[in-house]
């Protein structure tokens, strides 16, 4: 009689592709449990709604339907043929799961799993169809963990993503009730009192013998329990419908419901008897502490007003009520949904982002940073050494090492991580909850330029928020004049935004996918460009190097422009550059060449991901100082000589220095560069773009050299021709635990190559600023 059930609506919208390395069948299957451990607490599939024909496009193919198998309690899609990059497959699928709670305390206090599986099968030559059945092997899977306190009533966008060899988006959605078991889930009829109780009845229920809540049988407490938990999936469920209804310019009529939902009709005597303390004793959100909510009219008590003297009948008939509530209320949003399923997906997956920034912040920490106007005086002259020499003594007297610094504050952080107790009511990604401690710790520091150096705030945010609104002030303003003359116009205006990836020393044109497809979850409509131009050919001249990509971003963005304006009027462009390693040097150098001249003005957002700005002077790792040693020496690779200043006997004639000089920096919009103590193939200055004790204390011509080189990085950084720029700098600490002992951790490879390998911290800090992405 009193069994409950949750019920797990999986809404599977759009299949993706963006990054799957093989033509061929997949398929998706969900399962869903408790996270107990036991096979006894798996959901079982119970319906499926096909909102609409599966939509594979002309260039997919599929064979076969939707299958539910009873023997594993597991939902599979139908198949479908993956045939092209970023090739879509709308699925426009709801599969529910039953995951009784017979026998269970209520509420749950288990966490749900839902499990995501990639199933593959090759295509078979002669034929094609689904061939194989890729039941035994998946391909790839994702999970994730409901927490028990949102088993209640959830509805969140989960997007499902798989792993780094094979990137996808699902687009899936999660809706969640608590209903009674063998509930007629059709029912569009609304409960009212009448039907389970009469007047008579509920005066004498009342009036009889009273109970209180905390002194009821144990035998009743779990029907206590299951009343509260109804109360509050009502609730939920009001709200939601009422929130999306809203966001989507439909509000949500709940007249019909709450004109025969009104409970006091069942709780009469009660109210008469607590008039007074409904009516003045207010609680902390200016509600009645223990005064019914009132909707449209309607009367009813929400989960946290329960009244204190109930028998176990008037339990019973609130348990059926409240139940028969929540299901009219679940089948009236599943319509809901059914009718409005795109736009829902939009609201709840805008909602997803704006929580992520709070949810992610575990793993990151925010500080801000005033720059200097100078590091030092232009007319740097030998009588002023000693000067430098004493201030640079007390820029380290609090931090002796900067890189042991960095490394002990992300230390400090993780251990903290390790005693926090997480509670959240969003469904957890298991990519990253699943072992917390293994996930980067990620160091954003915010550079406030120095015209802004006046500005005092106390949110790190609040600083973003001005540099946005400043931007949008300046984009408002250099649109003016410029209104297409009708509607018509305006909706063939195109926007061009290009985003260039570049790999680094003997690096590959696919190394940055993972950024790249983190880039196109922000904004799908990007173009980007792969660069392939100096692959097999980073061990020459930088110089020649940067032509070659200065030429293939120019065809590139040609292009791109001529197709654009073949199908309306070209609106703005943007450029963005993303580089690893001495791709970075590349990037500049390219910028500098007077090929890339007529795009400066397009140049939006540059991530560099540890790139050696200012060289490898004053490199402190030995080891890797011996093995470009030994390319200098015996493979007389050209970039090497140059980024250690050896291509020429005058360090002011060698090729760093005078890209230093030249003005790569100063016409982006956005600059982040990535940095990691633990990366020992580039120096943690060079990467930052900072000083070191070492330059500091050096009074040598290459001292003064290397600070020139700085502060003229500095000065384009500080100084903005378009009136605002956001510069950060993103330490990242990786999970030492993961590299284990060997010789790439030793000498600092691992955490070099982890910038490609990993994606979560640049998806931690893409997620974080989506101003500057899209």
């Amino acid at each position: 009689m009193l069994d409950t059930t949750h019920e797990i609506a999986i809404y599977i919208q759009r299949f993706h592709n963006l990054d799957l390395f093989q033509q061929g069948w997949y398929q998706l299957m969900i399962r869903v449990r408790f996270d107990d451990g036991t096979s006894a607490s798996a959901a079982t599939p119970s319906r499926v709604l096909q909102y609409e024909a599966p939509n594979l496009g002309c260039e997919g193919g599929g064979y076969g339907v939707w299958k539910i198998d009873e023997k594993d309690n597991s939902f599979a899609t139908q198949p479908f043929q993956i045939k092209y990059a970023r090739q879509d497959v709308l699925l426009f699928t709801m599969v529910a799961f039953d995951l009784p709670l017979k026998g269970k305390e209520c509420p749950s206090s288990s966490a749900v799993i839902l499990k995501f599986e990639l199933l593959y099968a090759p295509v078979i030559e002669n034929g094609s169809e689904f061939q194989a059945s890729p039941d035994s092997c998946p391909a790839a899977v994702h999970e994730f963990r409901i927490p028990a306190k949102a088993l209640l009533g959830l509805h969140s966008y989960c997007p499902v993503s798989f792993d780094a060899f094979h990137a996808v988006l699902v687009d899936v959605s999660v809706h969640i009730t608590l209903l009674k078991a063998g509930s007629i889930q059709d029912s569009m009829k609304v409960p009212s009192i009448s039907s389970t109780a009469t007047d008579d009845d509920a005066g004498k229920t009342i009036g009889g013998s009273i109970q209180v809540l905390n002194q009821v049988h144990p035998s009743d407490l779990k029907l206590v329990m299951l009343v509260k938990a109804f109360l509050h999936a009502r609730e939920t469920l009001i709200v939601e419908l009422q929130k999306l209804g809203n966001a989507i310019n439909q509000p949500f009529d709940l007249n019909n419901f709450t004109s025969t939902m009104n409970d006091t009709r069942l709780f009469d005597s009660f109210l008469q008897a607590n008039q007074v303390t409904a009516d003045n004793e207010v609680s902390g959100q200016g509600k009645p502490q223990y005064g019914p909510e009132k909707i449209n009219g309607g009367t009813y008590f929400q989960s946290d007003q329960l009244p204190l003297n109930l028998t176990k009948d008037d339990l019973t008939r609130m348990f059926n009520l409240s139940g028969d509530q929540v299901l009219y209320l679940w089948s009236t949003f599943l319509t809901f949904h059914r009718d409005n399923k795109t736009r829902i997906m939009e609201v709840l997956r805008d909602a997803w982002a704006k929580d992520r920034k709070a949810e992610w912040s575990i793993w990151m920490v925010y500080t801000k940073v005033e720059m200097p106007h100078h590091y030092i005086n232009r007319g740097f002259a030998e009588t002023t050494r000693h000067v430098l020499h004493k201030r640079g003594s007390s820029l380290w007297k609090l931090s002796d090492d900067p890189v042991h610094m960095a490394e002990m504050k992300a230390d400090l952080h993780r251990r903290g991580i390790a005693q926090m107790k997480i509670n959240s009511l969003s469904i957890q990604d298991m990519q990253i909850f699943g072992d917390p401690l293994a996930i980067p710790i990620v160091i954003v520091e915010h550079v406030l330029n120095a015209p802004r150096r006046t500005l005092s705030y106390n949110s790190y945010m609040k600083n973003l928020d001005v540099i946005d609104s400043v931007a949008s002030h300046a984009d408002i303003s250099s649109n003016e004049g410029k209104k297409p003359s009708s509607a018509i116009a305006a909706k063939r205006i195109r926007d061009l935004k290009v985003v260039v990836f570049v790999h680094g020393f003997q690096g590959h044109h696919l190394d940055l996918r993972l950024v790249r497809n983190q880039w196109l979850l922000i904004d799908s409509k990007i173009e980007f460009l792969m660069s392939e131009a100096n692959e097999d050919k980073t061990s020459g001249d930088f110089r020649e190097m940067g032509l070659r990509l200065a030429q293939e971003v120019a065809h590139f963005l040609k292009k791109k422009i001529d197709k654009a304006s073949r199908y309306g009027r070209l609106g703005v462009i943007k450029l963005s550059f993303v580089g690893h390693s001495i791709g970075n040097i590349i990037i500049r150098t390219a910028i500098a060449d007077s090929v890339m001249e007529p795009y400066l003005k397009y140049l939006h957002t540059y991530l560099s991901l540890s790139g050696p700005h200012l060289g490898y002077l004053y490199s402190s790792n030995s080891l890797f100082n011996s093995g470009l040693w030994l390319l200098k020496k015996f493979k007389g690779t050209q970039c090497i000589h140059q980024l250690t200043f050896t291509d020429d006997p005058d360090i002011y004639n060698t090729f760093v220095y005078k890209l230093c000089k030249q003005k790569t920096l100063q016409n982006f919009k956005n600059i982040i560069l990535f940095s990691s103590p633990q990366d020992g193939y580039v120096p943690y200055h060079s990467a930052r773009i900072e000083s070191c004790r070492a330059a500091s204390a050096d009074h040598s011509k290459k001292g003064k050299a290397f600070l020139e080189m700085l502060n003229s990085c500095l000065d384009q950084i500080r100084t903005s021709t378009t009136g605002h720029r956001v510069f950060m700098r993103c330490d990242v600490n990786f999970d030492a635990a993961t590299h284990g002992k060997n010789l790439n951790s030793f000498i600092g490879r691992a955490a070099h190559i982890e910038f490609l390998e990993s994606d979560i911290f640049a998806r931690f800090v893409m997620w974080s600023f989506p101003e500057m992405f899209k």
